[in-house]
C-alpha cells in the first residue's frame, strides 16, 4: 500500500507539471497596425489591424524585432507611395479587442484636429511580414 500511494504521488506531480509546461506552449495570435505621422504634413497614414504570421510576444509582452516592422512601413510609403520623411509607429497586442480600442483611439485623436485628413492603406497594397531571423 506505501508503494501504491508513493507511485500515484508521484504520477500526480508528473502529471502538474506537464500541464503547466503545455500551457507555456501555447501561443496566442499578434495583431498589429501602424500609423504614419510627419510634422510637415496634413495626411496621417494608417494600415488595417493584421494577423502577424508565426510571431509571438516575448516573456514581457514586446514584439521581438518591432522597430523593424516600422521600418517596413516606413520604407513602403517612402518607395512605394512617394512619401518621404514619415515618422512611423506600430501598435501591438496579443488581444483582438484591445487592438481595436487602441486604434479607434488613436485614430480619434487625429480626427480631432480638423486639418489632419486619414489615409488608410489598404491590406492588399501592404501587409507586414516577419522579419528575417
Amino acid at each position: 500500500m506505501k508503494y501504491v500511494k508513493i507511485l500515484f504521488a508521484i504520477t500526480l506531480v508528473f502529471t502538474m507539471c506537464s500541464a503547466f509546461s503545455f500551457k507555456k506552449n501555447s501561443h496566442k495570435p499578434v495583431y498589429a497596425f501602424g500609423i504614419a505621422a510627419s510634422f510637415t504634413d496634413t495626411i496621417v497614414y494608417y494600415t488595417d489591424i493584421q494577423l502577424l504570421d508565426s510571431v509571438h510576444l516575448d516573456k514581457n509582452g514586446f514584439l521581438p524585432k518591432r522597430e523593424l516592422y516600422s521600418s517596413q512601413l516606413k520604407n513602403f510609403l517612402e518607395y512605394d507611395m512617394n512619401q518621404p520623411n514619415k515618422t512611423c509607429m506600430i501598435y501591438f497586442s496579443n488581444n483582438k479587442k484591445k487592438i481595436d480600442k487602441e486604434m479607434l483611439k488613436t485614430l480619434d485623436k487625429y480626427k480631432r484636429n480638423k486639418s489632419i485628413r486619414l489615409q488608410k492603406i489598404d491590406s492588399d497594397k501592404f501587409r507586414f511580414t516577419k522579419p528575417e531571423e
